[in-house]
């Protein structure tokens, strides 16, 4: 039995791994990270504290770990994080893990991690070359080329939200962030993602404008993707995506405008199927992969 966490800049999500006909997560609990508060230390001594209280009730044989921040796919090491996680540069949960418990354990990316999960257990499954988008407060990418993920020479490639597009970073000009903070400079009002697209539902116009530049500017960073990339489906994640009857006809219809020729009839998007669990899944697959090849050097 496997114990697979994902941790944010706001909460920590955890949740058992049931194995049977079909994947499921089981016993899924939430904490706040208060990452800003506690600190890297402070994290790594939640993720032992968690550990911990799953081992009383389950016989666990490995822990995955998804993660904000860059991770170094070979060490396990986190190779840098911003702000959102101070002093959490250099930690290494996976040795914490293993010298805690004496258990195997993987640590990624969690945009990396989503794009396993949904590669594997989601919108991806059948496919081999995939992009994911992950638009939340910022924008996040994941590159996964015949089956494998695609980390880069520093482990950033996929870092897309600061590519930039018109001279700014696409994160600032295409992600949930952008929509709240235009809305609050057009309107004056202070909504959060939901209550944006409830007030646009309701013929809100100037809202419905917003939201239409977003999906503009999205598109703008997607098509680039298909072209540098050419992937044989790109897939959108991240909570606002799950607004996906309002938002897939508007995307879907200006990237067929933005696309050349023949191409268009090439490019294959579709949003996220396993919304804030894709994560999980992911690292738990990883995890797998990993025993497996560990043995497999035996």
């Amino acid at each position: 039995m496997y114990l697979s966490i994902d941790i944010g800049g706001t909460s920590i999500k955890s949740g058992i791994i049931k194995e049977s006909d079909i994947v499921e997560i089981v016993d899924k609990q939430e904490f706040p990270t208060n990452a800003k508060k506690v600190h890297g230390t402070g994290i790594e001594k939640k993720i032992v504290e968690i550990i911990e209280s799953y081992k009383k009730n389950y016989d666990i044989d490995g822990v995955a770990i998804s993660t904000a921040g860059v991770v170094n796919s070979s060490t396990f090491e986190i190779a840098y994080a911003n702000e959102n996680i101070p002093f959490y540069t250099g930690i290494n949960l996976a040795d914490t893990v293993k010298k805690e418990f004496n258990l195997p354990c993987i640590v990624e990316n969690d945009v990396n991690c989503a794009a396993v999960g949904e590669l594997h257990y989601g919108s991806g499954k059948g496919y081999s070359n995939i992009f994911c988008l992950t638009v939340g407060t910022g924008i996040g990418g994941s590159i996964i080329i015949d089956k494998h993920l695609y980390h880069g020479a520093s482990f950033t490639a996929g870092e897309i939200g600061y590519m930039k597009i018109n001279k700014k970073d696409f994160q600032d000009i295409a992600s949930t962030s952008f929509l709240v903070n235009r809305v609050k400079e057009i309107t004056g009002l202070e909504l959060n993602g939901k209550e944006i697209f409830e007030q646009a539902l309701k013929g809100h116009v100037p809202i419905q404008q917003i939201i239409d530049t977003f999906c503009e500017n999205l598109v703008e960073g997607i098509v680039t993707i298909f072209y540098l990339l050419n992937p044989e489906k790109i897939i959108i994640g991240g909570g606002i995506m799950e607004q996906t009857e309002y938002l897939y006809p508007i995307i879907n219809n200006k990237i067929q405008k933005a696309m050349d020729g023949v191409l268009k009839k090439n490019i294959d998007v579709s949003f996220a199927k396993l919304g804030n669990n894709a994560g999980m899944y992911g690292a738990y697959h990883l995890l797998k992969r990993y025993l497996a090849d560990e043995k497999s050097t035996f």
